[in-house]
């Protein structure tokens, strides 16, 4: 899609073709029902897209088609990949009929219970008091296959990894390739985004660029903006 001018924009914003994210990251048992009214709540004035509904988006330049279409779009993006990801959020957008979307860090759900709090900690994941309580702090493989039947799972890197930390042809593939390749595999599914730490857009690193493209995503999350790349 051509870019937009700021008048254009304001158009847009106007006549609500645009798309919201919201971005969570734990969602403890003890907060399900807050979760459940504020995603509730979002889904009556919104409608939530799907990957396919990106993916005509930035087909066509336009929203979903058909009453859905009448609506601003929503994206719910759930990071890191928590056990409660899948034992509270999933669920509860399952019982909300709402697509959403779950950015994994795939290293954390390869790591063993036992050591899952040290990695969480070495790697700026927040943990809360509650998360302690159970036997995982990540969901296991199981479950995100289980996830991925119904909503769109896709990287956040192996281990929280960031445009400040080092990166090498093979700390790029640990964390931009082989999370792919793993989630595909597990999914039996083509993962077709990626988002770094800290929601870093295109445009900064050639390299990181170079290496998301290369991977075979078609999309970059970042705080700003879904990019098509």
């Amino acid at each position: 899609m051509s870019p937009l001018t700021l008048t254009e924009h304001r158009e847009a914003l106007r006549r609500g073709q645009h798309l919201r994210l919201m971005n969570y990251h734990n969602t403890p048992p003890s907060r399900r029902g807050a979760l459940r009214d504020e995603l509730g709540a979002l889904a009556l004035e919104r409608t939530p897209w799907t990957l396919a509904d990106l993916d005509h988006a930035f087909a066509t330049g336009q929203r979903p088609g058909g009453a859905r279409g009448d609506k601003p779009g929503l994206l719910v993006v759930f990071y890191e990949g928590y056990a409660a990801s899948a034992s509270v959020a999933a669920q509860v957008c399952d019982e909300l009929g709402i697509p959403a979307w779950f950015a994994l860090c795939t290293g954390w759900i390869d790591c063993p219970p036992a050591q899952q709090e040290l990695f969480a900690r070495a790697h700026q994941i927040a943990l809360l008091p509650e998360d302690l309580d159970g036997e995982r702090l990540a969901m296991t493989w199981d479950e995100v296959a289980d996830v991925a039947r119904r909503h769109t799972v896709f990287p956040h890197t192996a281990s929280h990894h960031g445009f400040d930390e080092p990166a090498t042809p093979g700390d790029l593939a640990r964390q931009v390739l082989e999370p792919k390749e793993r989630l595909d595999a597990v999914t039996g599914q083509d993962a077709p985004a990626f988002a770094w730490l800290h929601g870093s857009p295109t445009g900064i690193s050639a390299v990181h660029d170079a290496a998301v493209r290369s991977a075979g995503y078609r999309y970059l999350f970042s705080n700003t903006a879904i990019h098509r790349l």
